[in-house]
């Protein structure tokens, strides 16, 4: 962990074109005793995930600013990583993929509750399935990621054509009947990018670009083709622990997972992107700045996930007064959330994903947590409601979630 550290402070509201309707963001950074414990807190992550390199943002327009990229792009490596590099963001795709979706029933292209069929003809086994469902994660349909983890770990530069994931999916255990309850499963977003896809007459490179990129400034954001097997632009390798047979996690050799094809996650994980780029969309997501009045509604409606402060709305994750994501895809993990009301905002990667999504989400809870306390700097001015979890709770999560800790050096070493 003696690795370098590069502060970018009193960083400003968001670069996106479209409006967001959030609080004004506040110039300058923190008070000093409170970038101390972000940047422990980052540091913190990075040993408990054994990562080499941590991004993060923390934006409290009632209070100040705070970005950080720490560390290097390898493993005993001596070249820092930078604040404008890039990584693939995994599940946080979803919500950029359900967004078009959503632009297109705005346009009158396709109906919210269309069935998955009208859409995707002769597919078999998603008989009474909506596109609204597979957005909210009510479809009842398995996760195909269950199925083919060890086969994408073997054959991580294979690429892996939508159809066949979709199929593993329908193929996989049911979660229940259609609406029925929520359930992770990857293959919802990989249907739901069927069926835009052929909705649309369109390619998702372009779909992205159209609906998301474009009109939010995200220019170091991608889409890559199945068969660019590095992620472009600078950035740092990324690292994973391995499995045994009997799917145990292997900590010992960590290996470097940087080459594989992100056709493993297409829809539902494809897309790289940098700390900036996320922090445009999480504003733009929760503000509802890309959504028609007609679906912003029916985008932040949730049901149930978790505990009652945690509901999933239509690609998007309601986590208390945050509204996001995070993800994991070999290699990192990251997460992405923003309050509506106070314009709280937190984005977070790091360059190892063995400690899985929920540890993004952790880190950025605890971060949350963090700043929360920080009082105005201006009298009046809104702050984020109280949250429903402790920082002791999120660090107690991330903990437990995390297998492969960075070992203490040895003495005199």
């Amino acid at each position: 962990m003696a690795a370098a550290v590069a502060l970018v402070l009193a960083v400003t509201g968001c670069t996106s074109s479209a409006p967001t309707d959030l609080p004004t963001q506040r110039p300058g950074g923190f008070a000093g005793d409170v970038q101390k414990r972000l940047d422990g807190a980052l540091t913190d992550a990075m040993a408990l995930a054994d990562a080499s390199a941590g991004f993060a943002g923390v934006w409290a327009p009632w209070a100040g600013s705070w970005t950080a990229a720490t560390g290097t792009t390898t493993r005993g490596g001596s070249t820092p990583v930078t604040a404008g590099m890039t990584f693939r963001i995994g599940q946080n795709t979803v919500p950029m993929t359900c967004s078009v979706f959503l632009d297109l029933v705005d346009d009158g292209t396709m109906g919210l509750d269309d069935p998955l069929t009208k859409w995707v003809p002769g597919l078999v086994g998603v008989e009474g399935v909506t596109m609204r469902e597979l957005c909210q994660g009510t479809s009842g349909l398995g996760d195909y990621s269950a199925q083919l983890n060890s086969r994408m770990l073997m054959n991580p530069t294979r690429e892996w054509p939508p159809l066949e994931l979709a199929s593993e999916g329908i193929a996989a255990p049911r979660a229940g009947k259609p609406g029925e309850n929520y359930a992770v499963a990857r293959t919802n977003a990989v249907l739901v990018g069927m069926a835009v896809r052929n909705a649309a007459g369109s390619d998702w490179p372009d779909l992205y670009q159209k609906h998301v990129f474009g009109p939010l400034g995200m220019e170091s954001s991608a889409f890559p083709a199945g068969s660019a097997l590095t992620v472009p632009g600078a950035h740092p390798a990324g690292y994973a622990a391995g499995v045994d047979g009997v799917g145990a996690v292997v900590c010992e050799p960590m290996r470097d997972v940087s080459r594989i094809s992100p056709s493993m996650g297409w829809t539902a994980g494809g897309v790289v992107s940098n700390l900036q780029d996320l922090k445009a969309f999480s504003e733009a997501l929760a503000a509802g700045s890309l959504r028609d009045g007609k679906t912003a509604d029916a985008q932040m409606t949730g049901v149930t996930s978790g505990a009652s402060w945690q509901k999933q709305g239509l690609g998007v994750q309601l986590l208390g007064p945050l509204r996001g994501s995070s993800g994991a895809i070999p290699g990192y993990v990251s997460a992405m959330y923003t309050d509506p009301s106070s314009g709280l905002t937190v984005v977070v990667a790091l360059n190892n994903s063995t400690p899985g999504a929920g540890f993004a989400q952790a880190l950025a809870q605890r971060f949350a947590s963090i700043v929360s306390k920080v009082p105005a700097a201006t009298k009046g001015a809104k702050v984020v409601d109280a949250l429903p979890w402790s920082e002791e709770q999120a660090v107690d999560a991330m903990t437990k979630s995390a297998p492969c800790p960075a070992k203490a050096p040895e003495a005199g070493k």
